[in-house]
């Protein structure tokens, strides 16, 4: 795992060395059995990501016009230029068009999340642009393909639907289903804390074997024109410089800046792994020619991505002031002051957890129950487990708005003793924490 998460933080370095590991085997050692390897290396790259994605955040509202204008870029702007750009590089070359159609068609990825956290961006805003992009994207990308290409390339609209639906929509709702389970079994402080970090690597794992396979099946083309790559790089420069150009105008200058800098990482960022995806399984013997500008569209993504964050302050002013919901973790686990021990000792024990927060729905937080205090009231005060959460005594709860400085909820944490702040919205509504070591751990990325 810990091999997996390294190749996962430098894919700048790690696609391009199985890049050269597929050209080497494809030259020297035959690669017919490969073929067997796409199916399963398609599915361990997509469903690993489906386990992690935050459904409920489709339901979220507050940012209808962001979510409208970044699906408009997406579906009624790039897909044009990714285009056009693909006929004036490629024009008797319509499988390298369908390669630059295919990485324009399929907006956001786990990327669009990461970099909008690391710019100081909307990152819920962030979250429903992967979902969107994801399935509207999966959706709409066989009758683009149709109406783009299916003068100058077969394009079988049954098949492609049909692969869409194995390498898409069932990982998605076996990733749906293994996430319940997970929460289920382990509880939801444990899925966010220990379980869900697992899965990213597992699915770059499935995105270096493609693009291993995808070379080694185009090895002995790219031996005879080492400048292939080259000239396949320089259309895809040109479609994400313009892209981060008409994302970065419109982000700037329709919306403020946490929600322009998800709109330019929910527009540029491509969904690669499933373009991948349908490249293999779709197109089988001219997958691999496809794919080679989808594996090159990963370096220059990954490395746009990076530097575009230390440009973000430039383009869109100084981040203000951290808050506590730009650190917060989300998630609180609560339970009433009504409610007896026994069930604050099943909850704390199915959730994996050390402490509950105490809120009557609606009210702000009373405080923390934490074990300590609970083991400490069954062994001295009474062993009556049907006696009210309320009979315990309570930690003192340091309650912060979402919009509250960061300086300020440390001080408060500090003046009160408390190792967590609980995050509420306007109608109280506990939303997340702010934990000692969450701060520390920031303290530490920060340097």
């Amino acid at each position: 795992m810990k091999t997996l998460q390294l190749l996962q933080k430098n894919l700048i370095w790690s696609i391009p060395a199985f890049m050269g590991l597929g050209l080497l085997y494809g030259t020297w050692l035959d690669t017919s059995m490969l073929k067997m390897a796409i199916l399963p290396l398609t599915f361990l790259m997509v469903y690993p990501m489906m386990v992690n994605l935050n459904f409920k955040q489709l339901l979220s509202g507050g940012d209808t016009r962001l979510q409208v204008v970044t699906q408009v870029i997406n579906f009624l702007v790039i897909p044009f230029l990714g285009l056009a750009i693909g006929q004036m590089f490629f024009a008797d070359k319509p499988f390298l068009v369908t390669g630059l159609l295919l990485t324009s068609l399929l907006p956001t990825s786990g990327m669009t999340i990461s970099w909008t956290g690391f710019a100081r961006g909307n990152m819920p805003a962030a979250v429903k642009m992967t979902v969107v992009g994801l399935v509207l994207g999966s959706l709409l990308t066989p009758f683009y393909l149709q109406w783009f290409l299916g003068s100058s390339v077969e394009i079988p609209l049954l098949k492609v639907f049909r692969e869409i639906i194995v390498i898409v929509f069932l990982p998605m709702a076996l990733g749906y289903l293994t996430q319940k389970w997970l929460v289920k079994r382990y509880g939801m402080a444990r899925f966010q804390k220990d379980i869900k970090g697992q899965f990213p690597p597992l699915s770059t794992l499935g995105v270096l074997g493609i693009v291993f396979v995808a070379m080694a099946m185009k090895a002995s083309v790219i031996v005879g024109q080492p400048l292939l790559l080259v000239v396949y790089a320089l259309p895809l420069l040109l479609l994400y410089a313009i892209n981060f150009v008409i994302s970065t105008v419109v982000g700037k200058y329709l919306f403020n800046r946490g929600d322009g800098i998800a709109l330019v990482y929910g527009s540029v960022m491509r969904n690669l792994s499933i373009a991948l995806a349908i490249a293999m399984t779709v197109f089988r013997e001219n997958g691999s020619e496809i794919a080679l500008i989808i594996a090159l569209a990963y370096i220059i993504q990954v490395q746009a991505g990076a530097w575009y964050v230390r440009w973000t302050d430039r383009i869109f002013g100084a981040a203000p002031p951290e808050v506590a919901g730009d650190v917060m973790k989300a998630g609180v686990i609560t339970i009433s002051p009504n409610e007896n021990l026994r069930a604050a000792i099943a909850m704390l024990e199915r959730e994996h957890i050390h402490s509950l927060v105490v809120q009557v729905p609606g009210q702000k937080p009373l405080g923390v129950l934490n074990t300590r205090a609970l083991f400490d009231h069954v062994v001295s005060v009474s062993k009556d487990v049907m006696l009210p959460v309320s009979s315990v005594a309570l930690d003192a709860a340091v309650v912060v708005e979402l919009s509250t400085p960061l300086d300020q909820v440390v001080k408060m944490m500090q003046a009160m003793n408390a190792y967590k702040a609980i995050v509420v919205d306007k109608q109280q509504q506990s939303l997340g924490v702010i934990t000692e070591m969450v701060y520390l751990d920031k303290i530490v990325h920060r340097a």
